[in-house]
């Protein structure tokens, strides 16, 4: 996803000041919003989160 879309959504999620973030930091905030768990780029590679919408991108990392 480009920084453009997750700033997008960090906004829909009422996360304010999103340029203030890094990438991984933005996305774990927008996890914790969501009510996922803050796991983005955590080097799990057994990731149980099927339904996560950064895992594609969580995973080539």
């Amino acid at each position: 996803m480009q920084w453009e879309d997750i700033a997008k959504k960090a906004i829909n999620l009422n996360i304010t000041h999103p340029e203030r973030y890094s990438k991984t930091d933005l996305i774990k905030t927008i996890q914790k919003k969501e009510g996922n768990y803050d796991c983005y780029n955590s080097n799990n590679y057994q990731c149980p989160q099927l339904a996560c919408c950064w895992r594609t991108d969580c995973l080539k990392q």
